[in-house]
């Protein structure tokens, strides 16, 4: 006996639903611990990543395995090596909890593979997200930089839908650094744009605070042209305080 087609509507219903089970599979149920393939990565593509960061990325998950259980309930700093190397963030923020999620070359995509395990899962009482410049670095598109940066707020929201999320800018750095000036602008006015139509959503000014006349890292502040000194980061710590001022949060330690 010949099966009947079902309705086309019904059909319809059964591949969506089996798209969003993938997606779901993708980025929710994912060993964090492990670097995928890129082809498993979701979001855009933003050009091709840094050899070292699946080493990078074995190495800090190692590290958080052992505070397991420890870091829940705080301000989740979460980006790349430029939120990886604030060694003094307990410090400059004593009044609440820090947890540091930054993986060194880690991209818009990758924290969108790794958002659930290492940091919704956290229940975190806010979280900074700095992240792009390894995309621009990769050369990435700042259209489609911005809409994966998009889709890791929109996950989010998913799970904590009124939670604060400060969206720092990216910081300027070099065209030596294959960080051009030009894109990492148009990039950060995209991110000011989404952030605007966000709620809970706060834009964290990391790019005028730092830049030269020329839209460049000054080298006084970035040795390398790429990441921040101490002066650096007490820069970025100044721009935050009134931010966490005006949220009022107090987590604890």
């Amino acid at each position: 006996m010949k099966i009947p087609r079902p309705p086309r509507v019904i059909a319809l219903t059964i591949a969506c639903l089996l798209a969003g089970l993938q997606h779901v599979s993708a980025q929710w149920t994912n060993d964090a611990s492990i670097y995928p393939n890129d082809a498993l990565l979701p979001g855009k593509p933003t050009g091709n990543v840094w050899s070292g960061l699946a080493k990078i990325w074995a190495q800090r998950h190692a590290q958080w395995a052992k505070t397991e259980g420890h870091d829940d309930g705080g301000v989740v700093f979460l980006g790349d090596s430029i939120t990886q190397g604030w060694y003094s963030l307990a410090r400059d923020f004593p009044n609440f909890k820090t947890v540091n999620r930054g993986i060194g070359g880690d991209t818009t995509r990758g924290v969108l593979y790794r958002l659930y395990a290492d940091v919704l899962s956290l229940k975190p009482k806010a979280i900074v997200l700095l992240i792009g410049t390894n995309d621009i670095g990769n050369g990435g598109d700042p259209s489609a930089i911005s809409d994966n940066i998009k889709e890791i707020l929109k996950d989010i929201r998913k799970d904590y839908p009124k939670i604060p999320i400060i969206v720092c800018e990216v910081m300027p750095s070099s065209e030596t650094k294959q960080r051009p000036p030009d894109k990492i602008e148009k990039l950060n006015k995209l991110i000011k744009h989404d952030v605007r139509w966000h709620r809970h959503t706060y834009l964290c000014d990391t790019w005028s605070i730092y830049a030269n006349a020329n839209g460049d890292a000054p080298q006084n502040i970035f040795p390398d042209l790429l990441h921040p000194n101490a002066a650096g980061y007490a820069k970025w710590k100044a721009a935050l305080d009134p931010i966490f001022a005006k949220l009022n949060i107090q987590t604890g330690q």
